[in-house]
């Protein structure tokens, strides 16, 4: 269970399986002539690597990609008798990008029930672990999806402001195997929350950051994920971004006309089941709204998002704006011409992600 094979190449002399093993892809070769393995050496706590398809039967060398916290997007070929690599292309980041001036780091929250929780770190070399630095936490945790540690250039805006950017592999995904997926889904569904919340405890208990310098962020189903945790844990976070966030899960996943949602009681449970519909409303976030302090907070959507209709963040904008006893930022921005993938085209979607990063940034009292 612990072992997900996820591809399969055949060679004339070698058999190559890609892997996930301990929330981590690998690429696992097999000498079929003399029965030798080995996994290939990537040198990084935390990546993300993928056999990249050769069409050579009789050949010795394959083809991978291979991306980290800290090392852009790259092609490389693999000779797997004298394991020797040749980088053949590498993404370009203008303004003098130095991966060396950044560190990353694997580390392994323990949750409620005992399971270790992944966590991918980065950082800016001489950022101080006391406390005194901000720190973004995000996190997905469904549909099995695998929240892979790879380059963002415009993750840099981030650390070169004395940010530390963290994913939470939480359970939901498939980075630790099918089981992972199948511990965080359907009646198993709050291990995703509660991961993520463990998560952000063990990084503020190893001094990370503090509870004045904690965001978070997610979208879609990682919007429902922001949702529930800030119900559940409100005084964990200064700031909060949710991006068309999937918030009011027991009416939607009760409208039948909506096209996604017969196929997702998979996921979720068919609400017009007792049984699933007494457990989704434990969770959901519209229905557990509350008259509490709610964080700093900019929710977005899209007038043409056909997933999570854009009335469903402003009905929980609506809830929490009547409920919340504090007066921190709620903020809620519609896209006109968007759907649920955000602003199309290239200089859109940099917009967005200054819109949420100068968020962040404000809360900071980062002007620069």
């Amino acid at each position: 269970d612990s072992v997900l094979i996820s591809g399969l190449e055949v060679f004339k002399n070698f058999v190559l399986v890609s892997e996930r093993r301990r929330g981590l892809t690998q690429l696992h070769i097999i000498n079929l002539q003399n029965k030798q393995e080995h996994f290939i050496d990537f040198g990084e706590a935390t990546y993300a690597a993928y056999a990249q398809g050769t069409p050579e039967y009789n050949t010795d060398t394959m083809r991978y990609a291979y991306t980290s916290l800290t090392t852009p997007a790259s092609e490389y070929d693999y000779n797997m008798v004298t394991k020797e690599k040749k980088l053949l292309k590498q993404q370009e980041v203008v303004g003098g990008y130095d991966g060396s001036q950044y560190e990353t780091e694997r580390l392994y929250a323990k949750a409620t029930d005992g399971t270790s929780i992944p966590i991918s770190v980065v950082y800016k070399k001489g950022f101080k672990k006391d406390g005194s630095m901000p720190l973004l936490l995000y996190g997905y945790g469904s549909y099995g999806a695998s929240m892979d540690a790879s380059f963002s250039s415009t993750r840099l805006s981030l650390l070169d402001r004395g940010f530390a950017y963290a994913i939470a592999h939480i359970r939901g995904g498939q980075e630790m195997g099918r089981y992972w997926y199948e511990d965080g889904k359907m009646m198993k569904k709050k291990n995703t929350f509660t991961d993520f919340i463990t998560c952000a405890e063990f990084l503020l208990a190893n001094k990370y950051t503090t509870k004045q310098h904690l965001y978070t962020m997610g979208g879609s189903a990682g919007g429902l994920l922001m949702g529930a945790v800030v119900n559940m844990r409100p005084d964990l976070w200064n700031g909060v971004v949710a991006q068309v966030p999937f918030v009011d899960v027991l009416t939607t996943m009760s409208d039948a006309s909506i096209p996604l949602t017969t196929n997702e009681y998979d996921e979720w449970g068919n609400p017009a089941n007792k049984e699933s519909y007494d457990y989704m409303k434990t969770y959901s976030p519209y229905d557990n709204v509350t008259k509490q302090a709610y964080p700093n907070m900019l929710i977005t959507t899209g007038l043409h998002d056909s997933q999570v209709q854009y009335f469903e963040p402003a009905k929980w904008v609506a809830r929490l704006r009547e409920m919340k006893t504090d007066s921190n930022h709620l903020l809620l921005y519609t896209n006109m011409e968007a759907g649920h993938g955000g602003a199309s085209g290239r200089f859109k979607v940099l917009r967005d992600r200054a819109r949420e990063y100068a968020f962040f940034f404000a809360l900071e009292g980062i002007k620069d």
